[in-house]
């Protein structure tokens, strides 16, 4: 019973990457060749929330980005620490309209990684990501024209409890 409770959490996260419940995205180390860029395009739009424990200013560098199916885009998060002392936090994240995620890739990402901020320390996190072409061939998805990157960060203590 122990082993079990100790893999659900990297399981579960295993899961939810494979099927995009919960609006988990998936990972990629590199995106698609030009070729397989397509016409159809996409909005995505990016949220930026903090707990009420963390001390800092979160926000996206630009609200919404126009990209095209399979073409890769590089955007900015801004965070900064407003306390008199180093903090560290985490951040999670999901997209929506869930049923969207499956096709949402991260290249690069600040997500489940801890950063420190220094007092005052002001950093741009990079997200680099592209919307698998599959994406096209979906009819579940055929309306889609907007999705949303949201993320949320924490004190990295408290994200570390959540899996205690």
């Amino acid at each position: 019973m122990a082993i079990l409770t100790a893999a659900s959490v990297p399981l579960y996260q295993m899961f939810c990457a494979v099927t995009g419940i919960g609006g988990t995205t998936n990972t990629a180390e590199y995106s698609p060749d030009k070729n397989m860029i397509l016409d159809r395009e996409v909005t995505v739009l990016f949220n930026a929330d903090i707990n009420g424990n963390l001390p800092w200013y979160f926000k996206p560098a630009q609200r919404r980005v126009k990209v095209k199916v399979g073409e890769e885009a590089l955007i900015f998060y801004k965070a900064v620490n407003q306390s008199d002392k180093p903090v560290t936090g985490v951040a999670t994240f999901n997209v929506t309209p869930f049923k969207t995620a499956y096709y949402f890739n991260k290249i690069e990402c600040f997500c489940f990684t801890e950063q420190t901020l220094q007092p005052g320390e002001e950093v741009d996190m990079a997200v680099s990501f592209y919307i698998d072409p599959e994406f096209a061939n979906d009819d579940n998805v055929e309306e889609i024209k907007e999705m949303t990157l949201s993320y949320t960060f924490f004190p990295s203590d408290d994200y570390n409890k959540q899996f205690e």
